[in-house]
């Protein structure tokens, strides 16, 4: 099997990041670290579809979601599919993952997505946006680190303390739901979740083919 190559390096404001092919597959790495790849969808498509499930029944249609990292679109093309969804925003911080979804090679599993009238592309960094925006949704997935314990950038930490939940809280309305995608399973994070006045705190596990499985944690503002 050949190596992978590269097709775009950039460096910003929070470090560099880069697009890889890998045979028939693209991956995002970011500051050295592998962030994502277009091999499996599984994980980003139950980010979404467990957020909305979590919602009460009677909130299902017309719902508006945040979705914090772009990545390589799966949560938004997923979320844009299914008409449950009424506004569809995504909140992403590096404007070359931003390009490579407008006029790059992502363009292929995001292009219908980003031509939805629902969908607006917000190039802001997450964790200042939830701390400035008056803006609220019924449902928040975020999908920017590896996970509350390995995130891309120091910066990042900040949102799984009290501080950053307290953000997010503030963003959902009453009875809205966050869901939190992870490599890896957090207790500290569920006490976390917890200690910030979530109620319904429970963890989904996403099976993969080997090694520990991936995971979601959910959480719900309450009314």
């Amino acid at each position: 099997m050949s190596g992978p190559v590269t097709l775009d390096r950039r460096e910003g404001p929070y470090g560099e990041v880069v697009l890889r092919r890998r045979a028939e597959h693209y991956e995002i790495i970011a500051n050295g670290t592998f962030l994502m790849d277009t091999s499996d969808g599984r994980s980003e498509r139950l980010l979404v579809d467990a957020a909305r499930d979590a919602l009460p029944e009677e909130s299902r249609v017309g719902c508006s979601l945040l979705i914090g990292g772009l990545g390589v679109g799966f949560s938004l093309a997923h979320a844009a599919a299914d008409p449950g969804w009424g506004r569809i925003t995504v909140a992403e911080r590096e404007e070359a993952i931003i390009d490579w979804h407008r006029q790059g090679p992502l363009a292929a599993i995001s292009g219908r997505a980003l031509g939805d009238p629902r969908t607006v592309i917000l190039h802001t960094d997450l964790v200042e946006y939830l701390q400035t925006s008056t803006d609220t949704f019924d449902a928040l997935c975020l999908d920017i680190d590896n996970g509350p314990d390995w995130t891309v950038t120091e910066d990042n930490e900040s949102l799984y303390g009290a501080e950053g939940l307290a953000a997010c809280a503030d963003r959902l309305n009453p009875g809205g739901v966050l869901a939190v995608w992870s490599a890896r399973p957090s207790a500290d994070f569920e006490e976390s979740l917890r200690n910030a006045g979530f109620s319904g705190v429970r963890t989904e596990e996403v099976p993969v083919a080997r090694g520990v499985p991936d995971v979601i944690h959910l959480a719900v503002r309450p009314v």
